[in-house]
């Protein structure tokens, strides 16, 4: 078994709709990125990558690249369980924690559950998502942004 760990942070813009966890959330803004910026997807990506010591989503998927232009960041996911599970049979768990003063995460989380373990062959009760302010703190605080971190068991 090993284990990985993914981050990722996105900042706020208008505009655009705002994913997470594969899930589109009603929120006045969305997040600025290549893809749809989905901040839980990257994380889980880059978590499942780094526990298979395959680098991390940017190698595999560079935003340099028009191919992945706005796409939906569950197919970034689904790529990348493919890769991965070449070498290695099964995801155990996904643990997830969403920083975010607004909007609020909980009514979604379910759904970002479910998203998130279609994507990678798994129950949803092997996905766990929390979701956390910074209380005011860092740019989080001020409502300029998103982060999440993920860690991931694969076999």
């Amino acid at each position: 078994m090993r284990i990985g760990q993914g981050i990722d942070v996105h900042p706020f813009v208008t505009g655009r709709s705002l994913f997470l966890g594969g899930v589109e959330i009603p929120y006045d803004k969305g997040l600025a990125g290549h893809s749809d910026a989905d901040v839980v997807i990257h994380a889980v990506c880059d978590a499942i990558l780094g526990a298979a010591g395959m680098g991390d989503i940017g190698g595999h998927f560079p935003d340099t690249d028009p191919a992945y232009r706005n796409i939906y960041s569950l197919k970034l996911l689904e790529e990348t369980w493919k890769i991965v599970r070449k070498h290695y049979r099964a995801v155990i768990n996904v643990d997830i924690t969403i920083m975010a003063e607004a909007p609020k995460i909980a009514p979604y989380a379910e759904k970002m559950k479910a998203a998130i373990a279609g994507a990678l062959c798994i129950f949803p009760d092997q996905v766990n998502i929390k979701a956390t302010t910074t209380e005011g703190l860092g740019f989080v605080g001020r409502k300029e942004g998103i982060a999440a971190m993920c860690v991931v068991l694969i076999e």
